[in-house]
């Protein structure tokens, strides 16, 4: 018989996550590891680009941002949309998009005494 305590929420609040959601948010995070898929991803955020466009923005050569999309991709961070023979990039939820200004703006409170996403527009 399972005891009543063993399944309270804050029980399973205190729990270690299984180990492969861990696996994968440790793949998730080494993806972000990179400062050109960290860009490319912030850059994607409520929008959609072609690779052309996102290789200009950041004055990177167009072949080695499509393998930052590829590995992006593969990763189920970004997603692509064909049309004609242009290929358009943009996040797949909410949640890439989160954890990206997340970790942006962590980094502006380490960085600034008033963080950029603090200040008045």
């Amino acid at each position: 018989m399972t005891s009543v305590a063993a399944t309270h929420p804050t029980d399973r609040a205190h729990a270690a996550p299984p180990d492969e959601d861990l696996d994968h948010a440790v793949e998730v995070l080494r993806l972000l590891a990179d400062r050109t898929r960290l860009a490319i991803l912030a850059m994607l955020d409520g929008t959609e680009m072609p690779v052309n466009a996102i290789a200009e923005a950041l004055g990177r050569p167009a072949p080695a941002v499509s393998q930052h999309l590829a590995r992006l991709r593969a990763g189920r961070l970004v997603t692509s949309r064909r049309d004609g023979t242009t290929v358009f990039y943009g996040q797949p939820d909410e949640h890439v998009a989160a954890l990206v200004a997340n970790v942006l703006q962590h980094t502006e409170h380490a960085l600034y005494d008033v963080p950029p996403h603090h200040r008045p527009r």
